[in-house]
């Protein structure tokens, strides 16, 4: 049998192998991932842009999608790349027998990248090593679908785009699709230009010892701007701590964090005069926009850098809050939104979001709860009185949607008929189950909810009373009205013992599954202490802790499965969460375990935690494995990298009343270590933790630290 594989040969398998895809949801795992928001770019390991999800995006848009280097005759073998931050990429490869006389390489390449907001630029260096002259000819090739991004999340596959011949001063391409436009420039000029088929040629001669270089630079963008344009480079709405530890691994997680955070910050065209307001896009590259919970759980994680993220986030949604009743978009009077895009978004018949959708039952609580906290780590008082009226429609909506089913709890139903089926963070259609696996119908009420309006409804007041408002006492009770409802309905017990079901279905059944919702509840107020520990030894169990962080569906359960979005995943942010109220109930040995998980998983992913990772637990693979398709980065699981940090200082701020509060918990298992930078009402926060478990505390003027 003849073992030569023939050129049909190759592309009917890629046929095949795109065949068989077509329609699904593009993995990404393998993928490198550079960013400057609201634009991006996609590529495989070794730097091509050409496959799958592959491209250069610029506001749910491709502008690119494909961009292919080749030498002809001559095999690229890749022998290294990756990131370089978050907006820079390198690869390298070797032009396999080029001017070789020794098993030695001696010709390579070495790729380039830089990503800009609307720019992306690459550069191509050849360099021969060798002894003799080599001639050859270098062809990149370059082509578009302009797809939309939700078509290109569907799997779908278009037709290429034929380009158009364009002179921006050096030779390029241009393709434009309504009101979108791509424009590729290369410099130097091409040798050869194949217009039809988007191939810039070079015939190359290189000396010993010399090299040659060719840029291409791609320009994008919408004639009418972006909806959430980037930030000026000068205006960072944090102040970037440095944190040196015994643990270099958790000094490399938190710099790559803060690095991706800071190429995920968009601005509010609505700001008006003056700096515009930032907040944080939820993640690259299916989430690069505005959504109402992502962004206030990752400026409330980012809290101990400083309040403006806050205040800017809480400024852009509150601008959007809900004025009227609307059930094509789910709007409501005082309700937080779940996301901005730019058009609708259409997956298949079954799903179509508008353009502007209020599909979350958690954002407005987390919205108030956020404005509240804000305020503790030193928000200035003028900012936050501005934001108390839509801080009392956020909490009459609260109020109002509690009393819709007659029982009390806040819960959310469908009532498109195409929207989110579940509205809750996990809002994947078949994340809310009963133990035996079957799926709990609507309307349900999620208890990490009840959690989250029973702290807003305590911050609220806090708030209300502190600015001389109306309504302290009555929301205070109100809460306790809460926390006494769910003691009462959702707490079940199985053969370990009692524990609070994950939701009630929509006949008021608790669905008794067991899940990471218990994090959310813990450090709310919601629970007791005896409540608080039981939940804490359900966490601890190998059912929810995988060692590499919590399970969002306890492996034990039916059902269960660790490429499951929500029911049997490990999303950072969520084990961040629970890290976090396990510190704030007394129980820092658990959540150091979590942390620790956490810290191995971001050493897996390279310092880059992605949206979420597979279950597998840590007895069956010592590292975790990838969720094909998660985003990375996503702003919640790079901000969790602060949280961890947090809840190992115990730290926490009470700028109103004078006093910040520091208990090291478990970060003594990274000490000594010294952070710096960190911010509380305005001034910087130094903390070191001597090997003898000593803290030193350097304070803003005026606030009184407490240690313990």
């Amino acid at each position: 049998m003849d073992s030569t594989v023939k050129p049909q040969d190759t592309n009917d398998s890629v046929t095949v192998a795109a065949s068989a895809t077509e329609g699904l949801q593009p993995f990404l795992h393998d993928a490198v991932v550079t960013l400057h928001a609201p634009s991006l770019v996609i590529s495989r390991a070794d730097g091509q842009i050409g496959e799958g999800a592959d491209g250069v995006y610029h506001g749910d848009r491709r502008a690119l999608s494909q961009l292919t280097v080749a030498v002809e005759g001559i095999p690229l073998a890749p022998v290294g790349g990756g990131l370089r931050g978050a907006d820079h990429a390198e690869f390298r490869s070797i032009l396999r027998g080029l001017g070789e006389v020794t098993p030695d390489p001696a010709v390579a390449l070495h790729r380039r990248r830089s990503t800009a907001a609307g720019r992306f630029e690459e550069c191509f260096d050849v360099t021969n090593a060798g002894g003799e002259h080599v001639r050859f000819r270098l062809t990149v090739t370059a082509g578009t679908d302009l797809a939309a991004m939700d078509q290109v999340k569907s799997g779908r596959s278009l037709e290429l785009l034929p380009p158009e011949a364009a002179d921006f001063g050096a030779v390029g391409l241009s393709w434009t699709g309504g009101d979108f436009t791509a424009h590729l420039v290369a410099e130097p000029a091409p040798d050869a230009l194949d217009l039809p088929a988007g191939r810039f040629s070079y015939d190359v001669e290189l000396a010993p010892g010399a090299s040659w270089s060719v840029t291409l630079s791609c320009t994008a963008g919408y004639a009418d701007g972006d909806q959430f344009p980037a930030p000026p480079a000068d205006q960072l709405p944090w102040r970037t701590p440095v944190l040196r530890s015994a643990d270099r691994g958790l000094d490399r997680w938190l710099e790559q964090s803060l690095a991706d955070l800071e190429r995920l910050r968009l601005t509010d065209p609505q700001s008006g005069e003056g700096r515009p307001d930032q907040f944080l896009a939820a993640g690259a590259p299916w989430f690069l926009t505005l959504f109402g919970r992502d962004a206030l759980w990752a400026a409330r994680m980012m809290l101990p850098l400083g309040t403006d993220l806050a205040a800017g986030t809480l400024r852009t949604l509150a601008r959007r809050q809900g004025a009227v009743t609307d059930p094509a978009t789910e709007e409501q009077p005082g309700k937080i939104l779940h996301e901005v895009r730019r058009d609708t978004l259409q997956f298949a018949d079954r799903l179509s979001l508008p353009s502007v959708y209020y599909g979350t039952v958690d954002a407005t609580p987390l919205w108030i709860t956020l404005l509240h906290d804000a305020w503790r780590w030193g928000l200035d008082p003028a900012e936050v009185e501005q934001l108390l009226p839509h801080a009392e429609s956020a909490l009459a909506w609260l109020r109002d949607q509690a009393d819709v089913g007659g029982d009390g709890f806040l819960k959310y139903i469908d009532q498109t008929g195409h929207g989110l089926s579940n509205q809750g963070w996990k809002d994947s259609e078949d994340s809310i189950r009963y133990r035996d696996g079957r799926r709990a119908h609507a309307p349900i009420a999620l208890c990490e909810v009840q959690a989250y309006a029973y702290e807003a409804a305590r911050g609220g007041a806090a708030l209300l009373r502190a600015f001389g408002r109306q309504g302290a006492d009555e929301w205070e009770e109100w809460a306790e009205r809460l926390a006494t409802r769910f003691r009462r309905r959702f707490w079940v017990e199985d053969q370990r013992g009692p524990f609070p079901a994950v939701a009630l279905d929509g006949d008021g059944k608790p669905v008794d599954s067991v899940t990471s919702g218990f994090g959310h509840l813990l450090g709310t107020g919601l629970l007791n202490a005896e409540e608080s520990a039981l939940l804490a030894a359900r966490i601890a169990g190998p059912g929810l802790d995988a060692g590499h962080g919590l399970r969002t569906y306890s492996s034990e359960a039916v059902g269960y499965n660790p490429y499951g979005y929500h029911v049997g995943s490990i999303w950072p942010h969520d084990t961040a969460i629970a890290v976090d109220g396990l510190v704030k109930a007394g129980f820092p040995d658990t959540a150091a375990s979590l942390a620790a998980g956490l810290l191995t998983a971001s050493a897996a992913f390279d310092a880059r935690l992605p949206e979420l990772f597979a279950g597998h637990g840590a007895e069956e693979n010592p590292y975790p494995v990838a969720y094909p398709a998660s985003c990375r980065p996503q702003a919640w699981a790079a901000t969790s990298a602060v949280q961890v940090l947090r809840s190992a200082l115990g730290l926490e701020a009470d700028v109103p009343g004078g006093t910040i509060t520091l208990s090291p918990t478990f970060a003594g298992a990274y000490g000594p270590l010294t952070v710096t930078g960190l911010q509380v009402g305005g001034g910087r926060l130094d903390v070191t933790l001597a090997a003898d478990g000593s803290v030193e505390v350097v304070a803003p003027e005026g606030l009184t630290v407490v240690t313990s």
